[in-house]
C-alpha cells in the first residue's frame, strides 16, 4: 500500500489510518511530525488514545515503542491532553462536530 510501515512501529492499523487522512508517505509523516499527524487523525474522528500517539513519537525518533519512560512520558501526556482538548469541543452538538469535520463550519 504504501512505504509508512517502513518507519519502526507503524503497523498495518496504523498505517490504516493515516492513508485515511491524507498521510500516505514515510516521508510526509515525517515532515508533518507526530503532532500535526495526531492532530489530523483526531480532527477525521478518531479517538484518542495516549499510547498511539507516544508510539507515534517513538516511531518517527527510530525507537522502540516501549522506549518512552519517566519525564519524557509525562511531557508527552501534557502534549497529548492539550491536543486532545483542542480537537474534541465539549460544548459542540455531535451534528456540530460533524459539520466542522467535513468543513462547514469553523472550529471554534
Amino acid at each position: 500500500m504504501s512505504d509508512l510501515t517502513t518507519i519502526r512501529n507503524i503497523g498495518p492499523a496504523q498505517e490504516k489510518a493515516l492513508l485515511a487522512v491524507g498521510i500516505t508517505t514515510a516521508a510526509e509523516l515525517t515532515s508533518l511530525g507526530a503532532d500535526e499527524a495526531y492532530k489530523r487523525l483526531l480532527k477525521a474522528g478518531n479517538r484518542p488514545h495516549f499510547i498511539m500517539y507516544y508510539v507515534l513519537h517513538m516511531a518517527l525518533q527510530g525507537r522502540p515503542w516501549n522506549d518512552c519512560k519517566g519525564e519524557e512520558k509525562q511531557q508527552l501526556r501534557e502534549r497529548f491532553d492539550a491536543l486532545k482538548t483542542a480537537a474534541f469541543d465539549q460544548d459542540r452538538s455531535e451534528l456540530e462536530t460533524f459539520l466542522d469535520r467535513i468543513g462547514v463550519i469553523a472550529t471554534r
